[in-house]
């Protein structure tokens, strides 16, 4: 693997703790050159944050959450949220989106009521959908 040529010399003064601590580390440029790094990432979209990524994946990823962030009701065609996080949900609206999350359909609450039980899986689905959700889900 061939490494990017290092052209330019920063400096930069530093307590004399962190002047000690540096000195000690095999490789105080990478060191260095990895903290700035970690510096320039942001919150990882996909976890909430609790990881870091680079801007370029952040903003790669924070799109695709963007147009993900709705869908349409399979039943009525309305324009429905679906939220990242299960603990925003009442337990109603959970066991909706985990069906939708399970693969199946996604119903607004209207729809989730009006729509039959599976008598094998026991998802809500459309009585126009039946079918198809047959061939799909129990072959």
């Amino acid at each position: 693997m061939n490494k990017t040529p290092k052209t330019a010399v920063v400096a930069f003064k530093v307590e004399e703790e962190l002047a000690e601590f540096l000195n000690k580390l095999p490789n105080k440029s990478a060191f260095i050159r990895k903290a700035i790094a970690a510096q320039m990432s942001m919150a990882c979209p996909l976890c909430n944050g609790s990881g870091q990524v680079t801007r370029w994946v952040h903003e790669h990823y924070a799109a695709i959450l963007k147009e993900m962030a709705s869908k349409n009701c399979d039943g009525c065609g309305d324009k429905l949220p679906v939220p990242r996080d299960p603990g925003d949900l009442a337990t109603d609206d959970r066991t909706r989106l985990e069906q939708f999350f399970h693969g199946g359909p996604l119903y607004c609450d209207d729809c989730y009521d009006k729509a039959p039980t599976c008598d094998d899986c026991g998802w809500h689905i459309a009585e126009g959908q039946v079918e198809e959700h047959h061939r799909h889900v129990h072959p």
